[in-house]
């Protein structure tokens, strides 16, 4: 598995977990993340998880809601 394909993994996997299942904001799932004991480490910012769950919108992943801010679908 990529390392981007790796980090998309523990995106979902925390959202599924923990995000109650409506389309949350990068930083909501930073502060998911923030709180999951093991992922803390793996992304610093916002903008990183914008970019791994943009891309894999490409592909049909993640569906973005381009509202201000922008809302992730997993």
């Amino acid at each position: 598995m990529s390392l981007r394909g790796s980090a998309f993994e523990r995106i979902r996997e925390v959202v599924t977990e923990r995000g109650g299942g409506e389309p949350l904001t990068a930083r909501e799932i930073l502060h998911l993340l923030d709180e999951s004991d093991d992922a803390h480490e793996e992304f610093k910012s916002t903008h990183e998880i914008a970019t791994v769950l943009g891309r894999r919108a490409q592909t049909g992943d993640v569906t973005v809601i381009r509202s201000s801010p922008y809302r992730y679908e997993l």
